[in-house]
């Protein structure tokens, strides 16, 4: 076997390196250091398995074809989990890979409840018992890898309480801080750093408020601005490291229901932009998103909930198209994802313990998941260790 020693090297004619045929081993005391750049940099095709390291993520990622794109390849030390819930073989807390958290919930029987639950998203099963909220109520949740929160509560009693889990462990949350209002059925938006929520519902109005915190850092809220308009219950979760969506929404309480979605930058502060318009106006819906493409699934439409899933690209301001189908036609749906797979669990009118999924990258009708626990819910906050803004 021969080798060859060089510090930099590149073709004779024409950019890039020598192309190296065989079985080829790269060795270095020190280190490899691959391509580099922006997420709008990347090359809209490439050959599967380019490496590349992206400057807003933070983190390798890998082009893995045309159909799926580029996927994130750092896995933190967190995403191996569930160990803890082997005895149950029904159970999805018994896979590994990123972990999905639902957050507050009103249960059926039971009302408003502070219940949390968990499963591991790339293990199909029934969801496992995580702990509990420091308050009942439902909730919008957002996360960093590490870190889960959840804001607020419902009637009768509006708060302002913000808490957290640390998602790689179970138990009960710990208080975060408080927000600027106390909007109930706020809906977030997070990155690695930094959670946001808008809209929600403040007896006896709708507002337009966006309010944001830091997620490493316990302690208030900010005011971020404000949304195009007032929305209940928007479609929140559509994320990438750079750009958060919200999508329709209850304009004033009485059954308008936006058609738009509107989007802002994380990391700056100011009021929303329009970003385009759904196949139909709704209220209730769920999102989840890949960095690349938000999903919204389900949602209500007068007068009952709609199995309705379309999609957007979040790099590109347009119009969503239709995605496929859910399981159950059902609103007020939680939601959680690891950038490949996204999970819709519950939903109204008749309120279920259904979980279902899809693969982002692709269209298509969602397909069975498991079961919530323990017992049907609706308008849980979901988060995860891998959405598409980490």
């Amino acid at each position: 076997m021969s080798e060859f020693n060089a510090s930099n090297f590149k073709k004779e004619q024409g950019g890039g390196a020598p192309d190296l045929l065989g079985l080829t081993e790269l060795k270095s005391p020190h280190y490899f250091v691959p391509p580099s750049g922006t997420t709008k940099e990347r090359p809209q095709s490439a050959a599967p398995g380019t490496l590349r390291f992206n400057t807003d993520a933070g983190t390798l990622e890998i082009y893995r074809g045309d159909t799926i794109g580029w996927s994130f390849i750092e896995k933190a030390a967190n995403q191996h989990l569930g160990r803890e819930v082997a005895a149950d073989t029904t159970a999805s807390g018994n896979g590994s890979g990123d972990r999905g958290v639902f957050m507050g919930a009103n249960l059926s029987p039971g009302g408003n409840n502070s219940h949390t639950d968990f499963i591991n998203i790339s293990t199909m099963g029934n969801a496992v018992n995580f702990g509990n909220r420091t308050i009942s109520g439902l909730s919008g949740s957002t996360s960093s890898r590490t870190r889960g929160l959840c804001a607020g509560s419902g009637a009768p009693s509006y708060v302002n309480t913000i808490d957290f889990i640390t998602l790689s462990s179970t138990g009960n949350a710990t208080d975060f801080g408080d927000r600027t209002n106390t909007a109930a059925r706020s809906r977030g938006c997070s990155n690695q750093t930094r959670g946001i929520w808008a809209g929600g519902f403040i007896a006896p109005a709708t507002p337009n408020l966006m309010d944001f915190v830091t997620i490493a850092s316990t302690g208030d809220a900010k005011d971020f601005g404000d949304l195009t308009g007032n929305r209940e219950n928007p479609c929140g979760n559509i994320n990438s490291p750079t750009r958060a969506i919200w999508a329709s929404g209850d304009t004033d309480g009485s059954g308008n229901f936006a058609t738009n979605s509107q989007f802002v930058t994380i990391a700056s502060t100011g009021n929303a932009q329009n970003f385009g318009d759904l196949t139909a106006g709704r209220t209730s819906a769920a999102g989840l998103s890949s960095s690349i493409r938000g999903v919204l699934g389900g949602g209500y439409v007068t007068p009952t909930g709609i199995n309705i899933i379309e999609f957007l690209t979040i790099a590109t301001l347009g119009d969503s198209v239709d995605f496929g189908d859910l399981t159950v036609a059902r609103y007020g749906r939680g939601s959680t994802t690891d950038s490949i797979r996204g999970v819709f669990a519950g939903g109204s009118p008749s309120i279920t313990d259904v979980m279902d999924y899809v693969n982002i990258s692709t269209r298509g009708n969602a397909v069975d998941f498991g079961n919530t626990t323990p017992q049907a819910s609706n308008y849980e906050g979901g988060c995860s260790t891998g959405h598409g803004g980490l």
